[in-house]
């Protein structure tokens, strides 16, 4: 009998995430910002996220975070300020165990072409990582990221927002890779998303579109909140209430294990 082929690591995104929607259940994308609250905890944080979230982004601190809320913001700068860089990330991801769930970089742009595009592909790969999430670049500018990653199967995801323009929505959804980022709000990270109607709509807009799971993100605090997005995402994005969870020195795995609803 022959063996199955090995996922690559943009199928591994996918089907984590679809793996954990059969249960009846979103999945969890959870972001924790490389190297906060303390620098030498990383590799354990991050073992203890990844062993409750299905997905895993970690966070490349920048100087100039504009997507992203106070917690985020506060999260990388301390993080800059502990000496944290994508080189750093990238060498600490090669000295750790394998974790299951798949780990993507969220990062501007700035560092990643600071650390040359090419090189970031083939160190990324040979650190495990499977896909990359990069707010500021638009989808118009992304050939070239997306040109060197693709020999190494790595995913470029795309995000989308309830004001995206449907024939805009159509493309990023058609061109996004592992997941589809429906952002629920307009604005910064952190603030709650209440799940309304509009809400809805437009995520059954996105689905529609998407031939990837699609994760909605941006203010996800509660088992409550996850609850009501069941059946309209294929996952859930927790990143400031996470951040906030290890600020307090509190597990990350708890609190990520009371967000999942009861399974169906």
């Amino acid at each position: 009998m022959s063996e199955t082929p090995a996922k690559t690591p943009t199928e591994r995104i996918s089907s984590a995430l679809r793996a954990a929607a059969k249960h009846g259940q979103p999945a969890l994308v959870a972001f924790l910002t490389a190297g906060y609250p303390d620098r030498a905890k990383f590799r354990e944080h991050l073992s203890d996220v990844a062993s409750e979230a299905d997905v895993v982004e970690i966070g490349v601190p920048f100087s100039d975070p504009m997507a992203d809320g106070v917690t985020i913001q506060r999260s990388s700068e301390g993080a800059l300020r502990a000496g944290v860089n994508l080189t750093w990330i990238i060498e600490e991801l090669q000295l750790m165990a394998p974790v299951k769930a798949p780990l993507l970089l969220m990062s501007y742009l700035n560092p990643l072409l600071a650390f040359g595009l090419e090189r970031l592909a083939r160190r990324a790969a040979g650190a495990g990582i499977c896909g990359f999430i990069v707010p500021d670049l638009p989808l118009d500018e992304s050939d070239e990221l997306r040109a060197v990653l693709a020999p190494h199967n790595i995913a470029l995801v795309q995000m989308v927002t309830p004001v995206t323009p449907s024939d805009r929505l159509a493309r990023l959804a058609t061109a996004s890779q592992g997941f589809v980022y429906a952002v629920t709000v307009t604005g910064t990270t952190g603030k709650n998303s209440s799940a309304a109607d509009d809400i809805t709509a437009y995520l059954e807009r996105v689905r529609a579109a998407a031939a990837v799971p699609v994760c909605a993100g941006f203010g996800i605090r509660s088992r409550e909140q996850v609850e009501r997005l069941r059946g309209q995402v294929d996952g859930v994005i927790v990143g400031s209430a996470l951040v906030e969870v290890l600020e307090r020195g509190e597990s990350a795995r708890e609190f990520l294990a009371a967000l999942r609803p009861p399974r169906r």
